[in-house]
């Protein structure tokens, strides 16, 4: 890797834990008169207005690198007009689409599983990851990553049924958060085509996945609700939840990038599987969540799982 540098990797990635850790803690802690639909529309429309400048100024560098020099930035055309074909622009729009459903199913997953076993569901992505990944990019899976994607699963039903392996006690922000869990693998597995092929760029799609999303979401929601909830907003106090999940999950997104431009994928995924470690620790001293033994249990089984199917892809 050109810009290979394992410190810079590392120190990205490892802000990534706490950023990401934090979400469903943010999402629980914000005040009762912010529903999931408005924490979803609102935080979006901050996101677009966030990214906005990133996607401008990184769109300016590919124009002028492209200007100053044509045949070695061949790609930079590509990747300044490639939304408008055919093919990106449905990618674009469904990937606003579903991301104006992703975050409110999200919110009330956050709210109904609880913020500690919320994270850990969240490690189930890199399983339909690999799945999606063989059906759409035609990428191999090992029969060891089959083994411990099962053994991930089984860590999963640990933390979650408290170690009585009772399949039924998953909740429905449990049952939520794993569709969700679907949803947005598949969005990124299409993403990740545009990318590959050299016609999608982060900032850019973040920024318009947001816009859609934002503005679709805020729409309707003032078509059914009266224009005087409009108060919730500008509350001081219920704004700065707006803000702290905006400026949050945006930031994750950013530091996953130059985690990713700095050492391979595997290795930031490894580190990135440690935020369940920082929403317990943040849940029990912000929401008074207690981490229990069978949540060690099953995070350390998760964990190990992840390393093993990263090591093994690499091997591969």
């Amino acid at each position: 890797m050109e810009n290979y540098n394992l410190k810079k990797g590392i120190i990205f990635a490892s802000i990534c834990i706490f950023t990401i850790g934090l979400q469903p803690v943010i999402s629980i802690a914000r005040p009762d008169i912010i529903d999931p639909y408005l924490f979803g529309a609102i935080t979006a429309l901050i996101e677009a207005i966030l990214f906005f400048p990133i996607f401008f100024i990184e769109r300016g560098k590919l124009k002028r690198d492209l200007l100053n020099d044509p045949v070695s930035n061949k790609k930079n055309s590509s990747l300044i007009h490639g939304w408008k074909k055919k093919s990106n622009i449905k990618v674009i729009t469904i990937i606003g689409l579903t991301f104006s459903v992703v975050p409110i199913l999200l919110y009330i997953g956050y709210e109904l599983a609880g913020p500690i076993i919320s994270s850990l569901t969240m490690k189930s992505e890199i399983i339909f990851a690999l799945m999606f990944g063989f059906i759409f990019l035609k990428e191999k899976i090992s029969k060891v990553q089959i083994l411990f994607c099962v053994l991930l699963f089984f860590g999963l039903v640990i933390a979650i049924t408290d170690g009585s392996l009772n399949i039924l006690k998953f909740n429905l922000g449990v049952l939520i958060l794993l569709f969700s869990v679907i949803l947005f693998t598949l969005v990124h597995t299409l993403t990740k085509i545009g990318f590959e092929r050299n016609e999608l760029f982060p900032s850019q799609v973040v920024f318009l996945r947001n816009l859609i999303s934002g503005v679709l979401l805020t729409i309707l929601y003032f078509l059914i609700f009266p224009l005087e909830n409009f108060a919730i907003i500008i509350d001081p106090y219920n704004f700065i939840f707006f803000l702290l999940m905006a400026i949050d999950y945006g930031a994750s997104l950013y530091l996953w990038y130059k985690a990713l431009t700095y050492i391979q994928i595997g290795k930031s995924t490894i580190i990135i599987s440690l935020t369940p470690i920082v929403s317990a620790f943040f849940s029990f001293i912000i929401l008074g969540e207690i981490f229990t033994f069978f949540h060690l249990i099953g995070t350390i089984i998760i964990i190990f799982s992840i390393f093993m199917i990263i090591r093994e892809k690499k091997n591969n």
